[in-house]
């Protein structure tokens, strides 16, 4: 779990964190350049879904941090243990508002991709 949860910090670090910043500065060049106007309410939603999925995303990153320091104490705590009985109750709690936040987030951001691709009107 230490190992895991390591990893899944530093993908969000090195691969979802640039992308937050470049996606929306791509898409507003892309939207420039294709003579969308900026009124256009598939972008007004596209938007407000992205915001969404910000918003669930910035305190997934806490619970993340917060849940690679818990494991990493157990993993030192249990000394090679295979079982995750030394996981505080609030990892796991953690890992449900995680998935919890998770949901809409994707879903949003699929629900972009499709007004991106589709454009209606």
């Amino acid at each position: 779990m230490a190992v895991v949860t390591r990893w899944v910090v530093r993908a969000d670090t090195w691969i979802t964190a640039p992308a937050v910043v470049f996606q929306p500065l791509s898409g507003l060049y892309m939207m420039h350049a294709g003579g969308y106007p900026p009124s256009a309410s598939w972008l007004s939603m596209s938007l407000s879904l992205y915001a969404l999925a910000g918003a669930c995303w910035l305190p997934v990153l806490w619970l993340q941090w917060r849940m690679r320091d818990m494991a990493v104490q157990a993993a030192q705590a249990s000394r090679g243990a295979t079982d995750t009985g030394g996981l505080a109750p609030r990892y796991w709690l953690y890992e449900r508002i995680w998935v919890a936040l998770g949901f809409p987030a994707f879903g949003g951001l699929l629900v972009v991709y499709w007004l991106m691709v589709s454009k209606p009107a």
